[in-house]
């Protein structure tokens, strides 16, 4: 392992995940991240099983996890929580944002505080989600800026409510406050239902 001061990065909580299959990468954004040894250095990891790259670390045995940090952009979290990666290419335009690791693995260079690069040594299916206990293969520090928590994330990074009485945006806009998924359209349904966590209108509020 390169660094071992990339694990105290853990702790914080939000990353993006990326795994590869074939000719294929993707990512995704999680918040659970946890070391459970030192001697080997050895992280649990859940992940949502409707989410790609679930399958992709599944199938494939190896994941890299990027730390995010305090300078995270939202933009970051457009790209890898809001939108599948099944039918798009998340690193598409990206390229000078991300760099592979010795095993293959992207990991994200823009607005981390460290990377880490594991191999799945066993899974438990937890119903929605998968718990991979993985060990850490290679870990590297990016940078000194503060990882970010998700109190972080939801004080300073995402788009605050638009307020009342606001000129409204060109586009309108509705955040799930539970996952982070954006609705875009003239109006937001009163049924309308959450792709990824389910859950319904009333959790979404308007985006500034």
């Amino acid at each position: 392992m390169k660094d071992p001061k990339a694990m105290y990065a853990l702790s914080y909580g939000l990353f993006v995940l990326t795994a590869r299959q074939g000719e294929k990468d993707n990512g995704c954004i999680i918040n659970t991240g946890m070391q459970v040894t030192t001697d080997p250095n050895r992280i649990i990891i859940t992940v949502n099983k409707k989410n790609y790259t679930h399958d992709m670390v599944l199938a494939t045995g190896k994941f890299a996890l990027s730390v995010l940090s305090e300078q995270a952009d939202f933009s970051l979290f457009q790209r890898f929580g809001f939108q599948s990666g099944r039918d798009t290419d998340k690193f598409a335009g990206f390229e000078d944002n991300v760099r592979r690791g010795e095993d293959g693995l992207y990991y994200v260079t823009q607005g981390t505080s460290a990377r880490l690069s594991c191999q799945v040594v066993s899974t438990l299916d937890l119903g929605t989600h998968t718990l991979f206990l993985a060990d850490v293969v290679e870990g590297e520090v990016l940078s000194r800026a503060p990882s970010a928590t998700y109190a972080y994330y939801q004080a300073n990074i995402k788009p605050k409510p638009q307020a009342a009485g606001a000129a409204p945006a060109s586009k309108k806009r509705w955040v799930c406050t539970v996952c982070g998924y954006v609705y875009e359209g003239d109006f937001l349904p009163a049924d309308f239902i959450c792709p990824l966590c389910k859950h319904p209108a009333s959790d979404f509020e308007p985006l500034a």
